[in-house]
């Protein structure tokens, strides 16, 4: 077994390689003048079960094409199988054809990775689980919830806090947490009528008043979901106080300064995303970097991989 990292979160490869006792792959990769991307392997792979870890985030594009050509020289160089291992997969949201003439980009970057040489993708916290279906190759989905609610269960007292869903979509991810950690739970009514990260917030089902309230997200990306329901939670609902819990941090453009500036307390994330120099207040990061080890431990051991999505 071998591992090697795409260039996006290196720190993060290096944490499962220490998991797992063994050393990170040799390679190159650079880009010459003319802005094209060059990849090289700097040691024997053939007949090797090889996984290539590369998260991404902006600029999206680069790092999958980085991604793209790792899996291709690996290919090249005889590798016996090649697992794509993505902490965070681009383009989640791109997963339905809910506009005319649009695409379905998620589909396409599964097709780039299988066309690449993947024979196998390990993800963790899909937005959409179902996305499994657009690969033709095994499809691995880890969760975060085990390891995020050990922490929750040593570190934070939850005796005031009740569990509240960013919006419909965390709802399944909201039970996780919810039969984990023994609490009540609530729904945010979001809306979103366009693609500019501008979302409304209708209502909230079920009742937080006098509570100190846990969002759950898969995701921060413009942060404005978050805030917008932080706000509405203390504003309208009468909640006292508004922390989060989310699985990938991207933090876009400006999100830290609005976080920042917004009524959000404490915010927990993995690092899934590299974001410790983000600048944001009160942040949270708890590393997942054990999981995937031992995942890709079961995979190379050729053993079930249920149970690490089930110890809660």
């Amino acid at each position: 077994m071998k591992i090697f990292s795409g260039s996006s979160h290196v720190e993060f490869s290096k944490k499962v390689c220490k998991h797992l006792g063994v050393g990170l792959g040799k390679s190159q990769s650079f880009t010459f003048s003319n802005n094209n991307r060059f990849v090289k392997i700097d040691e024997p792979v053939r007949g090797q079960e090889v996984f290539v870890i590369q998260t991404n985030y902006e600029p999206a594009d680069v790092y999958l094409m980085e991604f793209l050509m790792f899996i291709r020289a690996l290919k090249g160089a005889s590798a016996k199988s090649i697992t794509a291992v993505m902490p965070y997969f681009p383009y989640v949201r791109s997963d339905k054809k809910d506009q005319a003439r649009i695409c379905l980009t998620a589909r396409l970057v599964a097709d780039l990775l299988e066309a690449a040489g993947a024979d196998r993708v390990l993800i963790m916290e899909m937005h959409s689980p179902q996305l499994q279906g657009f690969f033709s190759v095994p499809c691995d989905h880890l969760l975060a919830a085990p390891t995020l609610i050990d922490h929750l269960k040593k570190n934070w007292n939850l005796d005031d806090y009740i569990l509240v869903a960013a919006d419909a979509g965390a709802a399944k991810t909201l039970k996780i947490y919810a039969d984990g950690l023994n609490m009540s739970v609530a729904i945010m009514d979001k809306r979103r009528d366009s693609n500019d990260d501008q979302p409304t917030i209708k209502g909230i089902v079920g009742d937080v008043r006098g509570k100190k309230v846990l969002l759950i997200d898969d995701e921060i990306s413009s942060g404005r979901t978050l805030i917008r329901n932080a706000e509405y939670l203390l504003e309208k609902a009468g909640a006292t106080e508004v922390d989060a819990c989310v699985t990938h941090g991207i933090f876009a453009g400006n999100a830290a300064e609005e976080i920042n500036k917004s009524p959000l307390n404490k915010i927990i994330v993995t690092d899934t995303i590299p974001n410790e120099d983000k600048g944001i207040k009160n942040l949270e990061v708890i590393s997942v970097a054990d999981s995937f080890a031992e995942c890709i431990k079961r995979l190379h051991d050729k053993k079930s991989i249920k149970s690490i999505n089930d110890a809660i």
